[in-house]
């Protein structure tokens, strides 16, 4: 059962936690006054966006753990570049924390000139939470069942059809850009400020196709109002068991998903990030916040714990610096 899945992934992801938070010294986290007054998560995301869905049922679970406010305060555009932004300029009390996503910490390095921060140095790594694969949905009065014939049909047209994303920059973005180049297909592209405002477009039919994060697109596709082709992932996707991989329809090998994490400014006290880290851990472990994150698609992280967190980002970069030269994105 995904359930159970994803109770064993949280209880190999727990037990390397627990090598983590040796680190960083279990006295000093459960001594250090904080939180003393509320504390803002910053996402970059319009409500009902992936990240704001953790965010919240995050935000409810620390709220308990740790006594004080945790309020979600969302910051939509340019692919996470804003929030981050943000972010790096904010005290490095604990106060201002950011659940960040592969496209602000690792796909605005390879795609945004002038980045006005550097996501190996300006961060405080807490610990990653989720990470959510996409699935290529298209408008149902298009007619296409499967990748191939949708392929066909765009080389056949090229340029005649739209594809949204959530931004520039935005993992979905560089999915759809890794994914034309590897289909030889040219569609145009329209951003839109979050997830969510591009998943109304597709409804809307103001564009035809986009690679949407799986939580934001179950309830249309359970309604027929959207065609699933192609999840991004190297391994079908529970939550939507009928929809293949990119390797069985014959197109080669294609592993994309955003990866969520929490971050704050750099500098944040070892002590209280020592805190936060057990606290996340705790409410990851509630079966309702289980339940809830898989029955919208996401996995939990293995990468639990800021040391495990802070060489995934590294790693990250790394990837799609790799995929965004195979798309041939330039830096805007």
């Amino acid at each position: 059962m995904p359930v159970l899945r994803n109770m064993q992934r949280l209880t190999l992801a727990l037990a390397g936690l627990g090598v983590a938070l040796a680190t960083t010294s279990l006295a000093q986290a459960q001594d250090v006054a904080y939180p003393t007054r509320a504390v803002k998560i910053l996402v970059a995301a319009a409500p009902g966006g992936n990240p704001d869905i953790i965010a919240r049922a995050l935000a409810q679970k620390l709220t308990v753990t740790l006594n004080a406010p945790f309020i979600v305060e969302n910051a939509p555009g340019a692919g996470g570049v804003v929030a981050a932004t943000s972010i790096v300029k904010s005290p490095p009390d604990g106060y201002t924390l950011f659940v960040a996503d592969s496209g602000s910490l690792a796909i605005a390095l390879a795609t945004t000139a002038g980045l006005a921060y550097d996501p190996r140095k300006d961060f405080t790594p807490i610990t990653a939470l989720a990470s959510v694969p996409t699935v290529l949905v298209v408008n149902p009065d298009l007619g296409f069942k499967d990748v191939k014939s949708f392929i066909a049909a765009m080389r056949a047209a090229p340029n005649k059809t739209n594809y949204g994303s959530p931004g520039i920059g935005s993992v979905h973005h560089i999915t759809m850009a890794v994914f034309l180049a590897q289909s030889n297909i040219q569609l145009e592209h329209i951003a839109y400020r979050g997830g969510t405002p591009m998943v109304d477009a597709l409804l809307r039919r103001e564009v035809q196709a986009a690679w949407s994060g799986i939580p934001n697109v179950m309830e249309p596709i359970r309604l027929g109002k959207l065609q699933p082709l192609v999840v991004s992932t190297a391994e079908r996707q529970p939550t939507l068991p009928n929809v293949p991989t990119l390797a069985e329809e014959g197109l080669g090998q294609f592993d994309i998903a955003t990866m969520m994490g929490l971050v704050g400014p750099a500098g944040i006290p070892p002590a209280v990030v020592g805190k936060l880290e057990k606290a996340v851990a705790t409410a990851l472990r509630e079966p309702d916040m289980t339940a809830r994150l898989d029955s919208l698609g996401m996995t939990f992280a293995p990468e639990q714990g800021a040391a495990a967190y802070t060489a995934f980002i590294s790693r990250d970069i790394d990837k799609y610096d790799r995929a965004s030269k195979q798309a041939g994105l330039t830096k805007q």
